[in-house]
């Protein structure tokens, strides 16, 4: 093994792991948000509800706990999301406002993927 060879290896070695880093960092600020289609009779939005917020509002099916709270409160205040520029320059689902849903006013929820990464509120 030459010594021009170890510099070149822990170079590509340095890189591999930023980038593996990196990726989790994605996967987990996408994990921490469950997205969601709020659809009225008038228009639709883009929620996204945290981990901690959906795990509090009870068991089953994430959009059937959201339909249950809203049910049972009358309102729910979510994260609204849209599609925005992130740091970097690339397309991302960023939190706009924190805004409050009405029983009164909603057709359906809608479990919603994303195509962009979501961006966890503050």
């Amino acid at each position: 093994m030459s010594n021009k060879s170890l510099p070149r290896r822990f170079i590509m070695a340095t890189t591999l792991a930023a980038m593996a880093i990196g990726f989790a960092a994605k996967a987990s600020a996408a994990d921490a948000v469950t997205m969601f289609k709020v659809i009225s009779p008038r228009d639709e939005i883009f929620v996204g509800v945290p981990a901690a917020d959906l795990a509090a509002m009870g068991q089953g099916a994430p959009a059937e706990a959201i339909a249950r709270k809203v049910a049972a409160d009358g309102q729910l205040s979510l994260w609204q999301y849209s599609v925005q520029r992130g740091a970097n320059g690339a397309l991302v689902m960023a939190p706009v406002a924190r805004i409050g849903v009405f029983a009164a006013g909603i057709v359906r929820i809608e479990p919603f993927t994303p195509v962009h990464p979501v961006v966890a509120p503050n």
